[in-house]
C-alpha cells in the first residue's frame, strides 16, 4: 500500500508536469495532498530551467539567450498550463461581456487576440527580468529562475 503523501505527490507531478509518473488516485485526499506538493513540482521545473539557461550561458551566448531558455522550459515542461490559463483569461476579461458570456469564452479551446498580446507581453516581461539578472550573474539568474517557479505554484 502506498503510503497517502506519496499519492499526493504523484498527483501533483503527474498533473503539472509533463514527467512521466503513474498517478494511481484521482480523490480528494490525493488533490489535496497533490496542492501541497505543489511548490515542490516548481522546484524541479525551477531547477530544470535553472540548467538549460546556464548551459548556453557558460559556452558564451548572452544573458538573453538565457533568460529565452529559462522561460521555454517550464513551458514546454507544464505543456503551457499556466500560459494557457492567462490566454483564457485575458480573453475572457477583454471580451467585454458579461460574465456569463465571459466564462464561455475562456472555457473555449481557441486563443482570441487578447489572450495572445497577453502572451506576448507576459513572456517579454519574463524574459526581459531574466535577461537582467543573468547579466547581474548567473548564480542571481539561475536562482530567480527556481524561485519564480516556485512562486507560480503556491
Amino acid at each position: 500500500m502506498t503510503p497517502p503523501s506519496l499519492h499526493g505527490l504523484r498527483f501533483a507531478f503527474g498533473t503539472l508536469s509533463v514527467l512521466p509518473v503513474r498517478v494511481s488516485r484521482w480523490d480528494r485526499a490525493a488533490a489535496r495532498g497533490g496542492m501541497l506538493c505543489a511548490p515542490l513540482v516548481g522546484v524541479v521545473l525551477g531547477c530544470g530551467a535553472a540548467l538549460v539557461a546556464l548551459v548556453p550561458l557558460f559556452l558564451g551566448a548572452g544573458p538573453l539567450l538565457a533568460a529565452v531558455a529559462a522561460v521555454a522550459v517550464p513551458a514546454v515542461l507544464t505543456r503551457g498550463l499556466h500560459l494557457d490559463g492567462i490566454a483564457d483569461t485575458a480573453d475572457g476579461l477583454g471580451s467585454g461581456k458579461p460574465a456569463e458570456d465571459a466564462l464561455r469564452i475562456m472555457k473555449q479551446s481557441d486563443i482570441g487576440p487578447f489572450g495572445v498580446i497577453t502572451l506576448v507581453f507576459v513572456l517579454l516581461a519574463q524574459v526581459a527580468a531574466l535577461s537582467r539578472l543573468f547579466g547581474d550573474s548567473w548564480a542571481r539568474g539561475a536562482l530567480a529562475a527556481v524561485v519564480s517557479a516556485v512562486a507560480a505554484r503556491l
